[in-house]
């Protein structure tokens, strides 16, 4: 994480103050949280002349079992270990696991970055 700013505590514990609010180019932006739906993708442009894809809603992965890669359907998100109510509201986020039509598989990608799903099953 390169843009986030220096820490506000010195190596002793002391606080520090900013010197300045961020700029511009310094601020993030919102999270997409990619839902469970009919496949939804947002295109926006991104720093250095090029354009990041985000899926908005998705309900197709690319699911790798050992050698070969299956394109699945996702049914619904049952773990989510960033955020217990991603669970609960069909969120997909890179490390959860979702139900698929092919078993159950974590995801590798991050949809909200990239705009795709890919996943690895789990037994």
């Amino acid at each position: 994480m390169k843009d986030q700013g220096r820490s506000p505590r010195k190596r002793t514990g002391g606080r520090r103050r900013p010197n300045h609010k961020k700029k511009k180019h310094e601020l993030g932006r919102q999270p997409t949280e990619t839902q469970v739906g009919e496949q939804k993708l947002k295109v926006l442009a991104a720093r250095g002349n090029t354009s990041k894809v985000r899926a908005v809603t998705t309900n197709v992965a690319s699911v790798a079992d050992g050698a070969e890669t299956v394109e699945a359907t996702i049914e619904q998100v049952t773990e989510n270990p960033s955020n217990p109510n991603y669970a609960r509201r069909n969120i997909i986020t890179k490390g959860a696991i979702v139900e698929t039509s092919e078993g159950k598989a974590r995801v590798t990608s991050r949809p909200g970055q990239d705009g795709q799903v890919n996943a690895v099953l789990v037994e």
